[in-house]
């Protein structure tokens, strides 16, 4: 295990935590409802929340900021609910 943390601090990458990856899987999993429900209902706005709730978890680097958009994004898409 030292191994892994040595080559990958040698090459300026970090792993992610425990805890970002559960809130980039739940946020994804609630993206992936939202796009099926608008795609399936014809709802625009919970189709292109829901891909982005899929997708931002890849281009935000920090874990707070990742809750915090996440939650926004899960506002908006109860707000544009119809």
């Amino acid at each position: 295990m030292d191994n892994i943390s040595t080559a990958t601090g040698s090459l300026g990458f970090s792993l992610p935590t425990p805890v970002y990856l559960m809130g980039a899987l739940l946020f994804s999993l609630v993206g992936f409802a939202a796009y099926r429900y608008g795609a399936k209902t014809g709802r625009p706005h919970s189709k292109w929340l829901g891909v982005a709730l899929m997708l931002y978890p890849y281009v935000v680097p920090a874990t707070w900021l990742m809750y915090v958009v996440g939650a926004g994004l899960c506002a908006a898409l109860y707000w544009f609910r119809d």
